[in-house]
């Protein structure tokens, strides 16, 4: 974040602001690596790292008030103060994704869940997070790359296609799996894998923001 705005003066909502970045992004590997332990019946594993998450997304929070408190006294122009309100806020909606389907996660743990559900449900987890890392990168590069920014928003869109196809598998087995678990089950692993798929909508969302940005500010 402050590479994006390495012209400007340094600030301290710009370090609270990067900070934010990488709490947010930071909860989708405690999310991936969770759906792992999980998946190998590590339920204990897997309950410190939502326990790890849900603080973050706290932080998060409270670090989403605090820059919004500090852009009203910050010196920058007012279309760079807009600019790190719609990233923070984009940032701050996937969190809250990662959270949802951590709860989900969590409220699945003793369950008896088909075999056949983790492979896609590990595979969404893995691209989150690197759709995510590529997120990080194309923010850095609109300071820096502005092209190469916009082709990594690109490289967004390629992954978040591939978690929605995944995502389309997993209904397709809590169709045909349906009669095999409970239907609190079933209702909670489709809120796990809708909420995977709506982090990667938040990335993509944050994507095309960035692909905006590298293409009508000057840096």
């Amino acid at each position: 974040m402050e590479r994006w705005f390495a012209r400007r003066r340094k600030s301290k909502v710009l370090e609270l602001a990067d900070r934010q970045m990488i709490l947010a992004l930071d909860t989708v590997v405690d999310l991936q690596k969770a759906v792992v332990e999980t998946s190998k019946n590590h339920d204990r594993e897997a309950e410190n790292r939502i326990g790890h998450l849900s603080k973050s997304e706290h932080e998060i929070d409270e670090l989403r008030r605090t820059i919004f408190e500090e852009l009203t006294k910050d010196t920058m122009s007012p279309q760079d103060r807009e600019d790190i309100m719609h990233l923070v806020k984009r940032l701050d909606e996937m969190a809250d994704h990662v959270k949802d389907a951590a709860r989900a996660l969590n409220l699945l743990l003793k369950a008896e869940i088909p075999k056949v559900f983790w492979e896609p449900l590990v595979f969404v987890a893995s691209k989150l997070v690197e759709i995510t890392r590529i997120l990080r990168k194309a923010i850095d590069a609109l300071g820096t790359d502005p092209p190469e920014a916009r082709k990594l928003a690109i490289t967004i869109d390629e992954i978040e296609g591939e978690i929605d196809e995944k995502y389309q598998d997993i209904k397709e087995l809590l169709l045909r799996y349906s009669n095999e678990m409970s239907a609190a089950v079933v209702l909670f692993l489709r809120d796990l894998a809708e909420e995977m798929e709506h982090v990667a909508d938040s990335c993509d969302d944050t994507a095309d923001y960035v692909r905006i940005l590298a293409a009508t500010r000057e840096f």
